[in-house]
């Protein structure tokens, strides 16, 4: 059922989706105001299965609140399909594709799957080596070859490290580990001694007392971990460490996993220039 009110947003493509998602939801943000129901319906690489998807938008469409898909379909057979549709749709790949054509002189191949296909090898490896690593260095759970990271995320727990960490190492292919402040770690303002060596390549990360307890409330019910006096404690005393050492830090409050990455590379590329 439908609730009333709530925009019923749907994101198709002919291959993962990623892209009309990406895309949608960046000129979704735009209209705060506003609640989305999001759906993503990838792989449509059939015209039969374009018009089962034309089916469903047909029945949202129909519904008391209009809803709005968005494509990125390469595929032409299926576009067409997909426009049959009484659901309004911006068609990313339309809007865009004859004018890069124009531009380039040469017709585009047309063809699904070519926006997040291997493509790069080199950097294919890169980006899931850098996958590899994040997971075997997540939550402290492996110190080792910590050398190799090119940003070292802390924080108290559930301040968002992980997803952050993730996302760094799936666009970017960078190598992170991320590092839980635990209470023995707070008793100092020094660095853990495990990542003492690479101060230059911390990152703190922080949230508010009331946030963190909110989120934390969700794992852990009325317990200390969760508490507004814990959480206040903790952050007061990574904040302390932070400032210490003069570590960058971030605040995931209110910030999206994607902002906050992009302020991490932004810092990295400027440590790097000044090591040149």
């Amino acid at each position: 059922m439908t609730d009333v009110g709530v925009v019923p947003v749907f994101f198709l493509s002919d291959s993962t989706g990623i892209s009309a998602e990406t895309m949608g939801n960046a000129l979704l943000i735009q209209f705060p105001q506003l609640l989305f129901r999001r759906q993503l319906i990838p792989f449509i690489t059939t015209p039969e299965e374009a018009l089962r998807v034309v089916a469903l938008l047909d029945a949202a469409a129909e519904g008391p609140v209009r809803p709005i898909a968005f494509t990125t379909a390469a595929t032409d057979e299926i576009r067409r399909v997909l426009h049959t549709t009484k659901c309004p749709m911006i068609d990313f790949f339309e809007l865009h594709m004859t004018r890069v054509e124009s531009i380039l002189g040469v017709e585009g191949a047309r063809v699904a799957a070519q926006l997040h296909g291997v493509g790069d090898v080199k950097r294919y490896n890169a980006r899931m080596a850098a996958i590899e690593y994040a997971i075997e260095h997540d939550d402290g759970q492996s110190v080792r070859a910590m050398d190799l990271a090119d940003i070292v995320l802390i924080a108290p727990s559930r301040c968002g490290k992980t997803p952050t960490t993730m996302y760094l190492a799936l666009q970017h292919g960078l190598f992170v580990a991320n590092y839980p402040l635990v209470d023995e770690d707070l008793e100092s303002t020094d660095l853990p001694r495990p990542i003492s060596h690479l101060r230059d390549r911390c990152i703190g990360m922080l949230a508010t007392p009331a946030r963190l307890s909110e989120v934390r409330q969700q794992r852990r019910p009325n317990s200390r971990y969760a508490s507004l006096e814990q959480c206040t404690w903790e952050l007061r005393r990574a904040q302390g460490m932070y400032a210490a050492n003069r570590l960058p830090v971030i605040n995931s409050t209110t910030k999206s996993v994607e902002e906050m990455s992009t302020v991490i590379v932004q810092t990295l590329a400027s440590r790097t220039k000044e090591r040149t």
